[in-house]
């Protein structure tokens, strides 16, 4: 008779558990818990006197905790936040138009934003942020840059996100895979949490016998210690 592995998730795909605190997360994709609180849990402002409320950019999975996806969500948006500051109505707004246009939900989560839908969802917050064309095609490479970094599953759903390296931005040495080390960041060729690097230094070990041990290039130990301190 064959045995079953038991189901840890509780039949749920571990991809959108609560996982994340707004602050891991933000360390992890490189982005201000401020910024990320605002996108996940909306924020007020004052308006003519009185307060409004900007409503959330992505749905948190069990506010104020984070999904894996909606780690991917932010990583998404965070392409906009390097050009410029985000516009948190404009964004709306254009994944609202390109949703509605090609039906597609979650947008941010599809790899379908590197096809005409994410054409349309560009050209539409541009046209609402006052954009200029060229502005557009500087943005556009942004996205192409961070949508590179993520590994899509064959339904087409975020399996795996490549934070970005801070020496290389072509660099893929960290990766986070809900799958393992419960979806915190760990060493791709070595399956080694990035917190395990940074705990042994923190105890008094040398970055040079913490290379040697895991049979890694100094670079990566250096890499990994800046990745976990640029909070």
């Amino acid at each position: 008779m064959k045995h079953r592995s038991p189901d840890i998730y509780g039949g749920r795909d571990p991809r959108d558990l609560p996982a994340y605190t707004i602050v891991e997360a933000g360390r992890y994709i490189r982005l201000a818990p401020a910024t990320l609180r605002s996108w996940m849990l909306g924020r007020q402002y004052p308006r003519k006197g009185k307060m409004a409320f900007f409503r959330p950019l992505i749905e948190p999975a069990a506010p104020p905790r984070l999904s894996f996806w909606n780690l991917v969500e932010a990583h998404v948006l965070r392409a906009l936040r390097t050009e410029h500051v985000v516009s948190v109505r404009a964004v709306r707004n254009a994944l609202d138009y390109a949703q509605g246009k090609f039906g597609i939900t979650h947008l941010l989560l599809s790899p379908e934003l590197r096809t005409s839908a994410g054409e349309l969802f560009l050209e539409k917050y541009g046209e609402l942020i006052n954009l200029t064309k060229a502005g557009q095609v500087a943005i556009k490479e942004v996205l192409m840059r961070h949508l590179q970094r993520v590994e899509w599953d064959p339904q087409k759903m975020p399996i795996r996100l490549f934070p970005f390296s801070h020496t290389d931005i072509s660099k893929q040495l960290i990766v986070i895979d809900p799958l393992i080390a419960f979806g915190r960041p760990i060493i791709k060729k070595k399956g080694i949490s990035t917190a395990a690097i940074v705990a042994r230094i923190d105890a008094g070990e040398s970055p040079d016998e913490v290379a040697k041990d895991y049979d890694l290039e100094l670079s990566d130990v250096t890499e990994v210690l800046l990745y976990e301190k640029a909070a």
